[in-house]
């Protein structure tokens, strides 16, 4: 029987599932904080709404990638 295609070994933190979960926790977490955040500020047009949700969304995905790539980490030993 072959070997099957998905399966992996990565050596250290499997950077593919750093970058899923990031994706998947930023989409469930941040954009909730965006648009939360977003009440707080004056948005009179589409583009100070599209600038606000791409310098806030960035820093809210960062985050999100520092803290799911510390938490792989740290588990990688276990």
């Amino acid at each position: 029987m072959p070997q099957r295609v998905e399966t992996s070994s990565p050596e250290g933190v499997d950077y593919g599932w750093v970058m899923q979960v990031t994706f998947v926790t930023t989409i469930v977490v941040g954009a909730p904080l965006v648009a939360l955040a977003s009440t707080t500020v004056d948005l009179p047009t589409w583009n100070a709404r599209a600038e606000f949700a791409i310098r806030v969304g960035a820093v809210v995905w960062v985050l999100t990638a520092l803290a799911v790539f510390a938490y792989a980490k740290r588990m990688q030993g276990r």
